[in-house]
């Protein structure tokens, strides 16, 4: 794991290299836990890898109650403690000094408030964007973040294989949520990778809605998206069942969805743009008349975060590239009525070919 710390370091510094950056201040605690090891949410405190070219030194800033984790866990070994009291844009130009003329942040992290501070302390400074460069690296994935992803596919797919036989007409989609995220912790899950996704009925048109007190009742759909986080890598499953009886348009739908995802999941290999990906799930959508009920992506990046780069969108002309990790996940939503998603995780190997990383399988499925 060291080597692979300094591998991601050494590349960093190599790019600020290029931009002539005295200082980055990376911030983002899921790109601290990349190039460190040290995975953790400071919530409203300040906490940030921080390398200084001038002097050739790397610091770990954490809050003082992080400080023993830190020491145990950063592969960057100049950890600087702040206690809750002090000024930590003090303690950072005091650990600094004076000479910073260019600092290299991410722009989709920083807040206005970060930046007034920033400037407060190091005047008449520029910024530059060093966000989309770590984005890019953490996008090529190796084999052993892959392993990682897969054993967190392999936790929440056993939560969906015993979760859904506690599924029951009359039962709210809410106690079925709880049965789940019990049966994450259960399983070793550090905890869900999002807030969990249970829709029954005319709610699983619903792409993002939230489970509540709705019951679940014969004849509905029940659409179920979850993942877990472990060990600091997501996984992202959805699988849609019926319960008890179908009707024939629910089959059909539900026939039309997987076919969009195995086309989306054959049609991943290096070297063609991923906006193809998007392109081949859909027009399965479109040439089965049901285009108009598939309006977002049909994927996104797995890995440290649930959703992280590429974006699987059809006018996404990125090549797909060998260590590429990332969901095929088409859906058919109608309002009113109900939908389906069917979402796999796919990882592209070091010949360029799809390799399918879930394994729950996509039959159609009565439950209840």
């Amino acid at each position: 794991m060291k080597e692979q710390y300094q591998s991601r370091l050494t590349a960093l510094t190599n790019f600020l290299d290029t931009l002539d950056v005295d200082l980055a201040i990376i911030k983002d605690p899921k790109n601290v836990f990349y190039y460190t090891g040290f995975n953790s949410d400071p919530h409203e405190r300040f906490m940030a890898l921080v390398i200084d070219r001038n002097k050739q030194s790397q610091y770990l800033f954490v809050p003082s109650l992080d400080l023993e984790i830190a020491e145990g866990d950063s592969y960057v070994k100049r950890i600087v403690p702040i206690s809750d009291e002090v000024n930590p844009y003090k303690v950072l130009k005091d650990t600094i000094g004076e000479g910073v003329k260019t600092i290299g942040l991410e722009t989709k992290v920083i807040s206005l408030f970060q930046q007034e501070q920033l400037h407060n302390s190091f005047q008449n400074f520029r910024y530059v964007n060093i966000g989309d460069f770590i984005a890019s690296q953490r996008m090529r994935k190796t084999k052993e973040e892959c392993s990682k992803v897969e054993h967190a596919i392999h936790v929440i797919e056993k939560v969906m294989e015993e979760g859904i036989k506690k599924a029951k007409v009359g039962m709210a989609e809410q106690e079925l949520t709880a049965e789940l995220e019990y049966l994450m912790r259960k399983f070793g899950a550090d905890g869900p990778s999002f807030s969990s996704i249970v829709l029954s009925g005319a709610k699983a048109a619903l792409p993002h809605g939230r489970p509540d007190s709705k019951t679940i009742n014969r004849g509905d759909f029940l659409l179920i998206d979850m993942g877990v986080i472990v060990d600091g890598y997501c996984s992202d499953i959805t699988r849609t069942f019926v319960v008890g009886e179908e009707t024939v348009k629910q089959r059909e739908i539900y026939d039309i969805v997987r076919k969009a995802t195995q086309a989306g999941v054959e049609a991943a290999k290096a070297g063609i743009a991923i906006g193809q990906l998007d392109i081949a799930a859909r027009n399965v959508i479109k040439d089965a008349g049901y285009g108009q009920y598939f309006n977002n992506r049909v994927g996104h990046g797995l890995g440290i975060d649930v959703h992280e780069e590429p974006s699987v969108h059809e006018n996404n002309d990125l090549l797909v590239e060998r260590g590429f990790l990332f969901t095929i996940e088409p859906g058919i939503y109608i309002p009113g009525y109900g939908g389906v998603r069917i979402e796999e995780n796919v990882y592209i190997d070091e010949n360029g070919h799809g390799k399918l990383l879930t394994s729950f399988p996509t039959e159609f499925k009565r439950i209840g």
